[in-house]
C-alpha cells in the first residue's frame, strides 16, 4: 500500500464532523433529553444537573471514538498523522506547521478534506459577543441557560427570499439570451474574421468547428434553462393549489370537530343516564368473576415457573457459597481494558438506571466481586458476557444501550467508584427483585443482594 501522510489542524477533530461535532454528538444530546423527559424533573435544578450529565456523557463519547480513530490510523506502519496547519509548497509539497516545528512532506496525490464550518449571519451585536454560541459551541456548555433564542433554525424561503430568487433567475436568462442572440446575429462576421485572422485552411476549420460547438451548447443550456423555468412556474402552482386545499381542509375539520363534540356530547348523556339505570348487584359479580379469572392465571402462571426458579435459586446459592469460600484478588491486581468503564457504565444503567445512586454502585460492586472471585471469569467484559448471567445481554437492551450511550453521570460514576474497589454489598456475587426462599445480605432499592 501507499505511504500515507495525514494532517489534521485540530487535535480536538480526529474522526471528522461526524464524530467530534455533527451527528454523534447532537445524537447522544437528543437521546438524553428524551432520558430526561421521562425521568420528569419538578425544578429548573434538577434539569440543570440532567443537563450537566448529558454533555459530560457526551464529552466522554466523542473522546472515546476520537481517540479510536486516531489510534486506528497511528498504529499503522504506512500511516503517519500530523497535527498542525498544512498549506502548498507547489502542486506535490505540503509545509506542516505542527507546534515550533516545520515540516515540508512530498506526496504524489494530496486530498483536501474541508469538514464544516458555522457561518454567522452578519447581525449587528453578534461577532464577538460572549453569549452568542454556534452549534458547536453550545455543545461544550457546562451550565444550563435559563432562556434561549434561536437564529436560523432552518432554511424557509419567505415571499420576498422566493422573490429575489426569480428576479435572479430572470437576470441570468436574460443574460444568457443576450450572448447567444449575439452569437447568431454576428455568426457571418465571425466567419469572415475567423478567415481573415487564420493561418491556414485547418486553422480556420479548426476554429470554426469550435464555434459551431459553443453555439451548439449555448442552444442546449437555454432549452434546459427554459425547462427548469417552465418546473418551477408550475411547481409554484401546485404549492399555491395545495396551500388553498389545506386552508379548505382546514375549515372542514373546524366544522367537523364542532360536530364530533355536539355528537360526543349526546351519546355521553345517553351512556350516563343508562349506567345510572343498571343494577349494582350485576356489576359486583362480574368484577368478582373476573377478578377470580385473574388469580386462577395467575397461580397457573407460578406453578409453571416455580420449579424453574427453585432450581436457579438454589444454583445461585450454591455459587455465592463457592465463591465466599473461593480465593479473591485484590481490585490492585486487575488490568483493565479500554473499554471496560463505557461498558460497565451501561450495564449498570439497563440494570439499575432507576435506582437510587447506592443501588447502581451495588450493582457494579457485583460485576467488580466476580471479576476479583477465581469461580468467574477475570475481566469485566467475561463476567458480563457470561452465558445467562444478566437479562439485558440476553435481551439486546444492553447492545442498544452501548450503542447509544445510554449510561448517565451516575451510572459512570458508580463504575469509576467500583473500579477504584469501592463495594457496598460486601463479596455479594449476585442480586435480584425480591422472591421468597432467599434470605438476602442487603436490601438496596429495589434489589435484594447475596
Amino acid at each position: 500500500g501507499w505511504n500515507v501522510a495525514i494532517i489534521e489542524r485540530s487535535a480536538g477533530m480526529y474522526g471528522g464532523t461526524c464524530i467530534n461535532i455533527g451527528c454523534i454528538p447532537t445524537k447522544r444530546l437528543v437521546h438524553m433529553s428524551k432520558v430526561t423527559q421521562y425521568r420528569k424533573p419538578s425544578s429548573f435544578e434538577q434539569y440543570a444537573e440532567e443537563f450537566r450529565n448529558a454533555i459530560a456523557g457526551k464529552r466522554e463519547l466523542t473522546a472515546f471514538l476520537r481517540k479510536k480513530n486516531f489510534d486506528n490510523l497511528d498504529s499503522k506502519d504506512t500511516v503517519t498523522v500530523y497535527t498542525g496547519i498544512a498549506s502548498f509548497r507547489s502542486p506535490h509539497e505540503i509545509e506542516v506547521k505542527a507546534g515550533n516545528e516545520t515540516l515540508l512532506l512530498e506526496g504524489e496525490k494530496i486530498f483536501i478534506n474541508t469538514g464544516a464550518s458555522t457561518i454567522i449571519p452578519s447581525i449587528k451585536g453578534l461577532e464577538g459577543n460572549p453569549y452568542v454560541y454556534t452549534s458547536t459551541s453550545i455543545m461544550e456548555l457546562d451550565k444550563l441557560p435559563r432562556r434561549l433564542v434561536i437564529v436560523g433554525g432552518g432554511v424557509r424561503y419567505s415571499e420576498e427570499e422566493l422573490a429575489e430568487a426569480i428576479a435572479l433567475k430572470d437576470e441570468q436568462y436574460a443574460t444568457m439570451k443576450r450572448q447567444i442572440q449575439f452569437t447568431y446575429e454576428r455568426s457571418s462576421n465571425l466567419y469572415m474574421e475567423l478567415f481573415f485572422s487564420s493561418g491556414s485552411l485547418s486553422d480556420f476549420l479548426n476554429k470554426n468547428e469550435y464555434i459551431e460547438q459553443l453555439s451548439a451548447y449555448q442552444g442546449k443550456v437555454l432549452d434546459e434553462y427554459k425547462a427548469a423555468q417552465a418546473a418551477m412556474e408550475q411547481k409554484q402552482a401546485e404549492l399555491e393549489q395545495a396551500k388553498k386545499e389545506q386552508e379548505q381542509n382546514r375549515e372542514e375539520l373546524g366544522e367537523y370537530k364542532v360536530q364530533v363534540v355536539a355528537e360526543q356530547g349526546r351519546v355521553s348523556g345517553l351512556v350516563s343516564q343508562t349506567s345510572s339505570n343498571l343494577n349494582a348487584t350485576a356489576n359486583q359479580i362480574s368484577e368478582a368473576e373476573a377478578a377470580a379469572l385473574a388469580y386462577e392465571q395467575q397461580l397457573k402462571e407460578q406453578e409453571a415457573e416455580l420449579s424453574a426458579l427453585r432450581a436457579k435459586l438454589a444454583e445461585e446459592i450454591r455459587m455465592a457459597e463457592l465463591a465466599a469460600q473461593s480465593s479473591w484478588r485484590d481490585i490492585s491486581e486487575v488490568s483493565f481494558a479500554e473499554g471496560d468503564r463505557y461498558l460497565l457504565a451501561n450495564l449498570i444503567y439497563c440494570e439499575a438506571g432507576a435506582e437510587p445512586y447506592s443501588g447502581q454502585v451495588a450493582v457494579g460492586s457485583v460485576v467488580m466481586n466476580r471479576v476479583l472471585s477465581s469461580v468467574y471469569p477475570d475481566t469485566v467484559t467475561g463476567v458480563i458476557y457470561q452465558s445467562g448471567q444478566f437479562s439485558p445481554v440476553a435481551s439486546g437492551r444492553l447492545a442498544l444501550a452501548l450503542a447509544e450511550g445510554r449510561a448517565t453521570g451516575s451510572c459512570y460514576q458508580a463504575a469509576d467508584e467500583v473500579m477504584g474497589g469501592t463495594t457496598n454489598v460486601s463479596n455479594c456475587v449476585y442480586f435480584r427483585t425480591p422472591v421468597d426462599g432467599i434470605e438476602p445480605k442487603y436490601r438496596i432499592g429495589g434489589h435484594i443482594f447475596y
